[in-house]
């Protein structure tokens, strides 16, 4: 059968190294993946070693957003997982290359080479460059608000189809320090992705050298029998952590984190994440609360600029990579990049004491739920509850005008089994800021938030209501207490004897049906291991 599709007995006589690539033409995140994985392939051959390339599905937040497509996302994470985990294992194949775009495949990847355990690294095809609209530097996180603006009247319909026209273009993630690349950040400080790749943006020419380089890595990882497990550890995915924290990146990569930790078996829960973000403070200026995208961050130093300053701090500790050298040795003493005195704070005088999210607990999140810290100064919020079932409803009531300042909007039955799939809330937290009521409203959900999210937002809240969560059982006029400082969420309120509101219909989709009935809770990192 290999003889039939091509290989000869040289071929096979070779280290077989699986390429598999998250390549779909719908995005600008992966569509440029096709060639990349050529280089990998040429990489993979210099270095005496056989490539198999094979593709999985990829699902698009950004497009998706909003609709009922968006619970296909995190789905995604555990089909990408599964996918390559298949392929690999059932061809007897050596080593892997994983390349990954958009947000899902990045963890996707990372659970499948930890489920194989075996020589293999994640390459990620670099962030999109920023857009330019009426003379500054804008990323798909301005559209979104743009739709708030516009529906405020504070944005023409003109202005917001040449801002859609401008904010992608071309190949690459999400620009700013969303999910894409925050979970880049993060995989290079656990070291199974190696650091100066993934931070090259998609269109730079010097990114198929880097993926020439990591088929050639590949097949030293083989013949050195470097794997995942004799890397990641819990100081490891410690050192992922900080990196999140110091750059105010996403909140999914609580949710990543937490699975991925649990596919390579390592212990942690989601209360080892709040001493290391209020430990690490934000010393990168990058968007969505800052001024500077993933583009910029790359040219003033990158990866090895931060975790020089995470490291002189005491911040991480030194680990072992995929490369073979410590984590400490890749970051290196290399000169600064231009703007690195604007793009990063010194760790002494940072642009916030902590890290950019918090775990908080309370009588409406026994089980916690993540608080996003970025983009905003608030620590405490107190006021009314504005109770939705469902996305939809509480963006139309924000479209409306039926939103005031002071309230706090609650979004339950969009967890990982109830929504099925975990939605993020990008559509209605970017309304919110674009209606003006970013510093005035907190939003409460037991879905998620995407990377591109400002303002007081607490996601993944747990139990979520679909698992008899106390979210299911609040009720319009509640009284909410949201305190970052105390790290508490609280409803003043006797719910003692409240029925819970109606779940959703069963899915019709078939793939929800049957993860809904695997996933675990938020607070676990929502996968569907069966242990």
């Amino acid at each position: 059968m290999l003889k039939g599709a091509g290989f000869t007995d040289e071929d096979l006589s070779r280290p077989l190294v699986a390429v598999a690539n998250t390549w779909t033409e719908v995005m600008p995140c992966n569509m440029h993946l096709r060639t990349l994985a050529e280089a990998v392939k040429a990489g993979v051959r210099e270095a005496g070693g056989t490539p198999i390339e094979c593709n999985t599905i990829a699902v698009s937040d950004g497009i998706s957003m909003g609709t009922e497509g968006m619970r296909g996302s995190l789905v995604s994470r555990e089909v990408i997982a599964d996918s390559i985990e298949l392929f690999t294992f059932a061809h007897s194949l050596d080593g892997v290359v994983a390349l990954t775009g958009c947000d899902k495949t990045l963890p996707g990847t990372v659970m499948a080479l930890c489920r194989l355990d075996l020589p293999g690294l994640m390459l990620y095809g670099g962030t999109i460059e920023h857009g330019r609209f009426q003379g500054r530097n804008v990323t798909i996180q301005d559209v979104f608000e743009a739709v708030g603006a516009h529906a405020a009247g504070k944005l023409s319909e003109a202005d917001v189809r040449a801002l859609e026209d401008s904010a992608c273009p071309g190949a690459g993630a999400c620009g700013g320090q969303y999910t894409a690349n925050t979970m880049a950040l993060a995989i290079d400080f656990l070291g199974l992705a190696p650091i100066g790749f993934g931070e090259i943006p998609a269109t730079d020419p010097a990114k198929l050298d880097a993926a020439r380089e990591a088929g050639r890595l590949a097949v030293a990882l083989v013949r050195a029998g470097r794997r995942p497990s004799q890397i990641l550890s819990k100081g490891a995915i410690d050192n992922a952590v900080a990196s999140v924290a110091a750059t105010a990146g996403s909140t999914n990569a609580v949710l990543h984190l937490l699975a991925i930790a649990r596919e390579a078996g390592i212990p942690y829960s989601i209360d080892e994440f709040d001493p290391i973000s209020t430990r690490t403070p934000v010393i990168a200026d990058l968007k969505p609360g800052g001024r500077f995208t993933a583009v910029e961050m790359t040219r003033a130093g990158g990866t090895r600029a931060l975790g020089r300053r995470l490291r002189d701090a005491g911040l991480i500790t030194d680990q072992p990579t995929c490369t073979g050298r410590t984590l400490f040795e890749e970051l290196g003493e290399a000169p600064e990049g231009d703007g690195a005195g604007e793009v990063f704070a010194p760790v002494e005088r940072p642009l916030k004491p902590r890290g950019g999210f918090a775990i908080l607990r309370g009588t409406l999140a026994p089980d916690g739920a993540v608080v996003k810290l970025a983009g905003h100064a608030r620590q405490r919020h107190e006021g009314p509850a504005r109770v939705f079932d469902g996305e939809e409803a509480a963006f139309d009531a924000v479209q409306a005008g039926r939103i005031q300042p002071g309230d706090v909007v609650v979004i339950r039955h969009e967890g990982p089994r109830g929504g099925p799939g975990m939605r993020e809330m990008l559509a209605v937290t970017a309304a919110i800021v674009g209606q003006g009521l970013g510093d005035s409203v907190a939003l409460i959900t037991d879905g998620r938030f995407s990377g591109a999210t400002v303002g007081f937002m607490i996601g993944h809240v747990a139990p979520e209501a679909a698992a008899g969560g106390p979210i299911g059982l609040g009720r319009d006029g509640d009284l909410v207490v949201i305190d970052a400082g105390t790290r508490a969420l609280d409803v003043l309120a006797d719910l003692t004897g409240r029925v819970a509101s109606a779940p959703p219909a069963r899915p019709r989709r078939v793939v929800l049906q049957k993860y809904a009935a695997l996933v675990s809770s938020a607070s676990e990192g929502a996968t569907t291991i069966v242990r």
